[in-house]
């Protein structure tokens, strides 16, 4: 082999180890809860699934990169996002004015209303304020549906009781402890379509509580928040989202 070609072969290889090593390189830790069914829960044996698990793997597939999922409990998962735990938050958080002061997000990945489930024997017909007056209602701590409660149901005259996850809630309604719950719809459908074993009704929607639900990065983190909205727009237009959410959800929840 004479020395150019030889030249241009180490270049050759140069090249492709770089660039298998960069390939190779980027892990994205991704944090989530691990118990908010259907968007991200735990397996009999402990393994991650879920609408958030499948969407943050399909991202990162997008991405190139490898995704390294690590549970957080709910209270703690944006202290933990700024202590350089994870490098980004895929658990069905609302995107809130308040939130945005601690974290940036990406462009929204769904959008989903609050609603109000109650025991199929309650009187409960309404999800407003005043139909709340001298009930016990939960809701998981930290969320926006514990935040309306708080705002909206306690100064009516109910009794807001929260939890540090959603299946908390739903174990004391069930006991008698609860007159309702408020939460995400898409979670409480999918509840009462695999669990509830008719327990339960669905109230409706409360008013004006459609919200955008994005992944949360560290302030400053631009590089990551562009990245993931360039995959967001490639999964929705190549028709991998459409095929994640047929998977959880017979209707559009984007």
């Amino acid at each position: 082999m004479n020395i150019s070609r030889w030249l241009a072969c180490a270049v050759v290889a140069a090249a492709v180890t770089t660039a298998a090593g960069t390939a190779s390189a980027e892990t994205i830790k991704i944090g989530t809860e691990g118990a908010y069914p259907p968007f991200n829960s735990l397996t009999a044996d402990g393994k991650l699934e879920g609408f958030d698990i499948d969407i943050a793997n399909a991202l990162c597939a997008e991405m190139k990169a490898e995704c390294e999922f690590v549970v957080q409990d709910w209270d703690g998962i944006i202290p933990a996002l700024q202590a350089g735990k994870f490098d980004a938050i895929v658990a069905s958080m609302s995107i809130t004015e308040e939130r945005k002061k601690q974290v940036a997000f990406t462009n929204k990945y769904y959008t989903t209303p609050l609603a109000v489930v109650a025991l199929k024997d309650s009187d409960l017909t309404s999800t407003e304020p005043a139909a709340m007056a001298g009930k016990t209602v939960g809701a998981q701590a930290s969320t926006t549906q514990s935040i309306y409660a708080q705002d909206f149901y306690t100064p009516a005259g109910a009794d807001v009781k929260q939890y540090p996850t959603q299946e908390e809630a739903v174990q004391d309604m069930l006991n008698g402890r609860l007159d309702a719950i408020i939460s995400d719809k898409f979670v409480l459908t999918d509840w009462m379509k695999t669990t509830a074993n008719d327990c339960c009704k669905l109230i409706g929607d409360v008013a004006g509580t459609e919200t955008e639900t994005g992944i949360a990065v560290r302030l400053g983190d631009d590089a990551l928040r562009e990245k993931l909205n360039a995959a967001i727009d490639a999964i929705v237009a190549d028709g991998t989202y459409k095929t994640i959410q047929a998977k959880y959800f017979d209707f559009d929840i984007y």
